[in-house]
């Protein structure tokens, strides 16, 4: 089959381009597992932008984004981001995203850590849940666009007219081919042992892009949220959104005590990061990892109001938040590096774009800022869509490759993910370890080399335990050229 577009991930930044690109484009949109199973469904906070606010102005989101990331951020796309905001918000407004609202009609606006005005619009505490289920029901109006789940993408090879690309669906393997393709596969958090992730984070799309010949940066720029509930057994850590501190939750340590103090003036409203690394140096004073949100002194049915799924999802695992203090530790939540990517999400590979998670746009710097990745997903897919839309034709010729996905060779050895996760989980965690990253890297550059080396089927388990085998090389690499300040 052939398409003028292939988009890899159903998340925000996948959805929106196939919104935004040519109604006489055929495009096919990938879903790796079940439509809906990616990391805009598990968004809580909300989506920041400035945005009919009086109160609030488009330099001030941008100074915030940079003090939050470092100053380390891309001047250019930041400015882009912030000041774009407004039109991307009103679009999905417009698609039938609905907004929280106050008693006189305007939107209400939530604080999250490093913001310095109320700019969070939210959907309660399910906004990225409720942005994704808006775009999908909208783009399965699209005449033009071919939407396939459960479908895996196990390679892709650049071609004269484009790109061929295998992919695995109910029906077996099948070769399809297109003109452009774009990259939306969201993050790397199955890389981790512990994660806020979905199930389909696994950096596929950033291994096809890292093979095919794009620029990765800053694969070790990796935010650890502070506050995912710690129930010590679950690979996937239900969040605790950072909404929660903003509306007055304290921080404490295993003594109950407020301990932010110790670290930064801004307290449990410091960026993720300031607060992740408080908490390990908190945890290394203590001698111990229990720590805890405690917001039992708020009024309780305004908690539950505002918070009903973290509510119910506490209330599951034996925790009232409106009475209990509940546990929390920092686990791997989101990727600030990715694909290099120009403001226009262009890799360097001819066609090749990348939008969403997986990306490097630079608006990030070293940390997120709370709420910026569902715009960022936005503002940059539909830059995407636009970019492809100037460069269509009319061309009809299609070259293809001809894959061979090993199907009666055996299936990859147990254990290899596994051990890839404990490595990175003990090298690479909140405060970096030296001596285990420069111990363990020579083992991942192994695992690599024998599952590209390696006689295996090329299925789902070989194609993400690759995946996880290149982010780990690429995570280590990086932060073993940093050290030797290379």
């Amino acid at each position: 089959m052939n398409y003028d577009v292939i988009i890899a991930g159903a998340g925000a930044a996948g959805l929106y381009a196939a919104t935004n690109l040519p109604a006489d484009a055929k495009i096919l949109l990938l879903a790796k597992k079940e439509l809906l199973l990616c990391n805009t469904a598990l968004a809580q906070g909300g989506i920041a932008g400035v945005y009919n606010s009086p109160e609030d102005k488009t330099s001030l989101h941008e100074n915030d984004t940079y003090i939050a990331g470092g100053f380390q951020n891309n001047h250019r796309t930041v400015h882009m981001l912030v000041e774009e905001a407004a039109q991307d918000i009103g679009r999905i407004i417009d698609l039938g995203v609905q907004f929280d609202k106050k008693p006189d009609g305007d939107y209400h606006r939530t604080l999250e850590g490093g913001h310095s005005r109320r700019r969070i619009f939210h959907h309660k505490d399910a906004t990225g849940r409720e942005i994704a289920e808006k775009l999908l029901a909208h783009v399965r109006t699209l005449p033009n666009v071919e939407i396939r789940d459960a479908t895996m993408l196990c390679d892709v090879k650049k071609t004269k007219t484009g790109f061929s690309a295998l992919i695995l669906g109910a029906d077996g393997y099948e070769t399809v081919n297109s003109h452009f393709f774009i990259m939306a596969t969201g993050g790397i958090g199955r890389v981790y042992e512990f994660t806020t992730n979905s199930a389909i984070a696994t950096g596929d799309g950033i291994m096809f892009a890292y093979n095919l010949g794009a620029m990765i940066r800053g694969l070790s720029l990796i935010q650890f949220h502070p506050t995912a509930f710690n129930n010590r057994h679950t690979r996937e850590c239900f969040l605790i959104s950072e909404a929660v501190r903003g509306e007055g939750a304290y921080l404490l340590n295993c003594d109950g005590e407020r301990f932010m103090h110790r670290y930064d003036d801004r307290l449990e409203l410091a960026p993720r990061d300031v607060v992740s690394n408080a908490i390990v140096l908190e945890s290394r004073r203590t001698g111990s990892d229990e720590f805890f949100l405690d917001i039992t002194h708020k009024d309780p049915e305004e908690v539950k109001k505002r918070f009903p799924m973290i509510y119910q999802n506490l209330l599951d695992q034996g925790y009232d938040m409106t009475t209990d203090r509940i546990p929390v530790y920092p686990c791997q939540h989101y990727l600030m590096g990715g694909i290099q990517v120009d403001p226009d999400s262009r890799t360097k590979v001819p066609g090749l774009y990348a939008c969403g998670e997986c990306s490097n746009t630079g608006v990030h710097g070293n940390n997120r800022l709370a709420s910026n990745s569902l715009l960022e997903a936005l503002v940059f897919s539909r830059h995407a869509a636009q970019d492809i839309a100037r460069r269509l034709r009319q061309e009809t010729d299609f070259d293809t490759v001809e894959f061979d996905p090993r199907a009666d060779a055996p299936c990859i050895p147990h254990g290899i993910r596994t051990e890839l996760r404990h490595i990175l989980q003990e090298s690479y965690f909140v405060i970096p370890d030296g001596e285990k990253i420069k111990q363990n890297f020579g083992r991942v550059c192994g695992l690599l080399r024998e599952l590209e080396d390696g006689n295996y089927r090329i299925d789902p388990n070989y194609v993400e335990a690759r995946a996880t085998a290149t982010i780990a090389f690429l995570i280590l690499n990086e932060a073993l050229v940093e050290e030797k300040g290379v």
